[in-house]
């Protein structure tokens, strides 16, 4: 399985701690060697980066890792390939444009019997995971419109998801640069980081940082991991099922899904 990583901030933010301690999972303390890439919004522009090395040794990695690219959501995620190639065609998260708005995608899991159906968009690498995504795309495109609510957008998402979770393993990042969609039924974590801020120390790797020196009073951040990054700071877990619709750092909205029997 792969894992994922998402960030929903009220302020422009930097993922630099976060990626660093994910980034280690990639071929040295986890077996997500296959490829990574991470995508940060700026505006309605998308500032993607891309490998199908493993991140812990890719040079492209260290360059995100240390330079401070701010964004209000960011989606990342480390491959372990079951479904397709080891190739950058693979690489998540995917993206495509819909009503004028780039949306991005991340996926763990594995649908292995899935069949997407026919539409405007079509994947370009071979994993089940980017024909999810151009499902799901192809799905609103025909259903909906760009002045559809972002309730309505949400209530076909969840039961989009439920659908596919019937099918095997899908634990979901999905964003049009507004807001984050996350679903799970296997693994997921978040935390909210908020004034007082203090410090944390990552799992994978020496590094302690002191976010209330990197931070105002009005600052609020979460971040979403499939497996919790530090040791010393209290997650909250998500159930199986579970979706939460993130927005300027915070849960708009939320539920727990029961998949189709």
């Amino acid at each position: 399985m792969c894992e994922l990583l998402a960030m929903s901030a009220n302020t422009p933010t930097d993922l630099c701690f976060s990626f660093t301690g994910l980034t280690r999972r990639g071929g040295d303390t986890g077996p997500h060697r296959d490829g990574w890439g991470v995508a940060f919004y700026e505006g309605k522009g998308v500032r993607a980066f891309h490998d199908s090395d493993a991140s812990a040794n890719s040079r492209l990695a260290e360059v995100v890792q240390t330079h401070p690219i701010k964004s209000e959501v960011a989606i990342c995620h480390i491959r372990q390939a079951n479904v397709g190639d080891i190739c950058l065609a693979n690489t998540h998260p995917f993206m495509r444009e819909l009503w004028g708005r780039y949306w991005v995608f991340a996926h763990n899991g594995q649908l292995s019997a899935f069949q997407a159906s026919e539409g405007f968009y079509e994947p370009v690498g071979s994993t089940d995971s980017e024909a999810l995504f151009c499902d799901i795309l192809n799905h609103l495109r025909r259903y909906c419109h760009r002045d559809t609510t972002t309730e309505e957008i949400v209530d076909r998402l969840v039961r989009l998801s439920r659908a596919y979770a019937s099918e095997g393993v899908f634990n979901l990042l999905l964003s049009n640069g507004d807001w984050l969609f996350t679903y799970c039924t296997t693994k997921m974590a978040s935390i909210t980081r908020r004034a007082p801020f203090g410090p944390a120390r990552l799992k994978d790797a020496d590094v302690t940082v002191d976010f209330e020196s990197q931070t105002t009073p009005d600052d609020i951040v979460s971040v979403i991991v499939t497996e919790p990054l530090t040791t010393d700071e209290s997650w909250d877990i998500y159930c199986p099922g579970e979706w939460r619709l993130w927005r300027k750092g915070e849960v708009v909205t939320s539920g727990v899904d029961k998949p189709d029997a």
